[in-house]
């Protein structure tokens, strides 16, 4: 028995099944915009009343189901329920999304893991499930359940 078989077998994983987004964590909204939707043409619109989070809609940026420029004091907001983000953590420059079958599970498989976790299997108020943490690159990483991503 191969050595890749044997660390399937002990551990299948998180039970990721795509990636639900991926963006920078802006620091100047306006700069960022100027990159993104001015020089690069990206079709990035506001979210509702929100003019400093651009995400390109379903379908609207091939191979990309959610790309956005996500402003660091919402990050902040959303993992710590405050605009700074925390001096004793490195401030990260960008998210990643994995959209996986079970939070509940990945979130285990994370605490089992040792990872620190920054909010844990919490529906936000537009209806995703999400665990975030920082990666060793200093990436806000989250596994989710994301409804509206997912195709029957």
């Amino acid at each position: 028995m191969g050595a890749d078989l044997v660390m399937e077998q002990e551990f299948a994983g998180l039970g990721v099944l795509f990636v639900a987004g991926f963006g920078p964590i802006t620091k100047d909204s306006e700069s960022s915009r100027a990159l993104y939707v001015d020089t690069l043409g990206l079709p990035l619109k506001p979210y509702g009343d929100n003019k400093d989070y651009l995400l390109s809609e379903a379908g609207a940026l091939e191979g990309v189901k959610h790309f956005a420029l996500w402003p660091l004091a919402q990050a902040a907001r959303s993992c710590f329920g405050c605009e700074t983000w925390p001096a004793d953590l490195p401030t990260p420059q960008a998210w990643l999304e994995f959209d996986v079958e079970n939070i509940a599970v990945a979130t285990e498989g994370l605490m089992a893991k040792g990872y620190h976790l920054l909010i844990s299997n919490r529906e936000e108020p537009w209806g995703q499930k999400v665990t975030r943490f920082l990666s060793p690159e200093g990436l806000l990483v989250a596994v989710s359940e994301t409804p509206w991503l997912r195709t029957s």
